[in-house]
């Protein structure tokens, strides 16, 4: 999970002291009460308690006196961390500096994405010339006066006189749709509401195609939605006449159904999933009239995509027959897979590969690290890209008649800059380095690989400062994820680079679930392997403390959606590892998350509670709603969530912090830290993401004992 976020100006101020005198046992804290329902749920004869079902009804004023009650007792905790306030003025110091997105051409215009420093969110510029001034195309900080409507995409028609662009509100993945002249700036049709995880995919000048779901029956934000459908909205049209092109049959039931144009306007390629692995895919052929759909893939064993065309000649990724993913190319009049040819074939390395200009990118993750190959249109090796360090390499996308292309580079230390490549000579320059007041010099990032629980090697990235003492007692923050094919990459981090600065350790480890060695490492850590994903994060957490990085006085887990569950299931089957667990956005009721909004299409990494006796057992071992016992000291815990999480519904966290402060020994604390307007973490505004971010690095460094800051930093005036 990476954001990119801002904060307050403050003067030259001492911030802590070089001390970490251990803070004074506290009583244990009154937490609101929680009434205990009868609800049980028969799973193959076994009757399961779910007492606090009813917090699962985010329309209801019980819950709403629930979420408040419970943050006002967090506020009151977090209020008295004496240098809570300190982290902010950091934090908000080290945020506000500019940061700009690499530019790309839409018709006349050259536009960026850009924030001053401290901006909710980034604002979208354009020039016509070189040397002209730019002027602000669109600026998301004016949807809403808190910030929390959010850009939530922007795509140009073919000639860029026309842009659609999403919004999402309070952070919720419903979305809208708005038109407008990109000439003249002016919205120029009704707006599309009820739109849902879509792309904007545009045909020509003439409309574009987006996917969402009917409108749920109960709550928008916590209904199970499962028909996906591809509309067709043709301009000067109303939403109402929008055609559906994909997914308005029983045979064409689909969780997640997208469209995209080739760049030629030749070809509409849909993909259709039940589940966020493995799909089917179809293509139309636009030149036609009246097409019909072709099948390219007719069953959800790989996850297979058209990167391109050159007339009728496809270029497909897959990792079909191919874990590591391969590209193949095929006729468009016979596009099935018999008929595929190995264009890149598949290597030990994952590829993820793009197109610029009239070349290919082959993105290679070597141990979690970027190495970039650049073909022809041919197959032919044009060269290896010298890149600027070890870390992330990312972008290598231009249209076709680009001549140069602009990518990303960033790791733990290296805050993200761009790159300027020249696509006929292959040569690079630096375009743009964001001035931050942070040295990378004076830290160090190193990976080592580690031994998991049943023998498999993972690897793992540490980044401190340099000369740091490996003494046992510097608090480390592990961070996890292991899950659903997601790969975690080095990147730079203003919030991470704080917290080093303090004296902190950051080890990431690149679990089983991910998708750092391909669909055998993904698969090593789905369904009834899950258990893989909890031991290489335990083991990780063991291999830091053995290695006297840290000890478990020191140590805090952190994760998010996935990786709340990580760190739930972490917390719950080795509470005594770590001193305090932060699940954040969590999945934390595996009995039942598949009944939310589109949470069946998890089914592939998790497996459901209804599938067989054998799968619901395993679910009710680790879920970690389900495994807090009585009589147990857990660490202390603050659950991060948003009122507006639509994904991962809030319930699950609601449910698992009432569970541990029922049933919670001693004296550590068991908070909920409930965001109001605000979902599963996209677009979140600037200013609540440094608060939050003080607030989790202030809990954390208090329930390890201290009382200041462990280092002083001395912040300089910024003018």
């Amino acid at each position: 999970m990476k954001k990119i976020i801002p904060g307050v100006l403050a003067a030259v101020i001492l911030v802590g002291c070089n001390t970490n005198n251990k803070k004074e046992e506290s009583t244990a804290l009154k937490y609101p009460e929680t009434k205990r329902v009868d609800t049980v749920t028969n799973y193959f004869g076994t009757e399961v308690q779910d007492p606090y079902r009813w917090l699962e009804d985010d329309r209801s004023a019980e819950t709403g006196e629930w979420v408040k009650a419970q943050n006002e007792v967090t506020f009151d905790y977090l209020e008295k961390i004496p240098f809570r306030d300190a982290l902010k003025d950091r934090l908000t110091t080290l945020w506000n500096y500019e940061k700009l997105g690499a530019p790309f051409i839409e018709g006349d215009y050259t536009y960026f994405y850009k924030n001053d420093g401290l901006q909710n969110q980034y604002v979208i510029y354009r020039k016509k010339g070189e040397n002209d001034e730019a002027e602000i195309f669109l600026d998301p900080n004016k949807f809403s006066e808190d910030g929390t409507t959010s850009l939530g995409g922007l795509s140009f028609s073919d000639s860029g006189k026309m842009a659609a662009y999403a919004i999402s509100e309070g952070g919720s993945d419903w979305r809208k749709i708005l038109i407008m002249d990109a000439e003249s700036r002016d919205i120029v049709e009704d707006t599309l509401i009820d739109v849902k995880f879509s792309g904007i995919s545009w045909k020509g000048d003439e409309g574009f195609y987006y996917s969402s779901y009917e409108k749920p029956k109960g709550s928008e934000l916590s209904a199970k939605t499962d028909q996906h459908r591809l509309f067709y909205h043709k301009l000067g049209t109303k939403q109402s006449e929008d055609k559906v092109v994909f997914g308005d049959t029983p045979a064409q039931k689909h969780r997640y159904v997208g469209g995209s144009v080739s760049e030629d306007n030749k070809y509409l390629f849909i993909s259709a999933r039940n589940s966020t692995s493995g799909g089917k895919l179809y293509m139309m052929d636009l030149s036609r009239p009246n097409s019909q759909l072709v099948t390219i893939l007719d069953h959800e064993n790989s996850d297979t995509y058209v990167m391109d065309n050159e007339g009728s000649k496809l270029f497909i990724v897959t990792n079909l027959d191919a874990p590591n993913r391969r590209i193949v190319t095929v006729d468009a009049a016979n596009p099935t897979p018999e008929n595929w040819k190995d264009f890149i074939p598949e290597t030990e390395n994952v590829l993820s590969p793009s197109t610029g200009g009239k070349f290919i990118f082959a993105n290679y993750m070597v141990d979690a690290i970027s190495q970039v190959k650049q073909y022809d249109y041919n197959g032919k090796l044009v060269k290896e890209i010298e890149l600027p360090g070890i870390g992330s390499a990312g972008g290598f996308g231009a249209k076709k008649e680009d001549s140069v292309l602009y990518y990303s580079f960033t790791n733990y230390v290296t805050p993200g800059s761009i790159y300027k490549y020249n696509l006929k000579e292959g040569t690079s320059e630096l375009y743009n380095s964001p001035q931050i007041d942070f040295n990378p010099n004076d830290f160090v990032s190193k990976q080592i690989f580690y031994t998991s629980k049943d023998g498999t090697k993972v690897p793992m990235i540490i980044t401190h400062k340099k000369g740091l003492e490996l003494n046992g007692k510097n608090p480390t923050l592990l961070y996890g994820y292991g899950g659903f094919n997601i790969s975690l990459t080095p990147s730079f981090s203003i919030a991470n680079a704080v917290w080093m600065e303090q004296g902190g350790i950051y080890a990431v480890p690149n679990l089983r679930g991910g998708g750092e060695y391909g669909k055998k490492w993904h698969d090593a850590g789905t369904k009834l392997n899950k258990q893989n994903v909890f031991d290489d994060f335990i083991a990780a957490a063991e291999y830091l403390i053995k290695e006297n990085y840290t000890s478990s006085e020191y140590l805090a887990v952190r994760g998010g959606s996935n990786g709340g569950l990580l760190v739930g299931a972490a917390m719950t089957q080795r509470p005594e590892l770590m001193k305090v667990a932060l699940p954040a956005v969590g999945v934390m009721d595996m009995l039942r998350y598949h009944t939310f909004t589109a949470g069946a299409g998890w089914a592939y990494d998790y497996g459901t509670a209804e599938d067989s006796e054998e799968m619901f057992k395993y679910l009710q071992g680790y879920s970690p709603v389900h495994n807090i016992k009585e009589g147990v000291e857990y660490p202390a815990t603050m659950v991060t969530t948003g009122d507006h999480d639509d994904r991962v519904v809030p319930a699950h966290s609601f449910k698992f912090a009432a569970e541990l402060q029922s049933k919670q020994t001693g004296n550590n604390p068991t908070l909920i830290r409930i965001e109001t307007k605000a979902g599963h973490g996209a677009g979140k505004p600037t200013a609540m993401v440094i608060e939050e971010y003080a607030d989790i690095f202030g809990f954390t460094l208090y329930n390890m004992g201290y009382k200041e800051l462990p280092n002083p930093v001395v912040k300089k005036v910024k003018g």
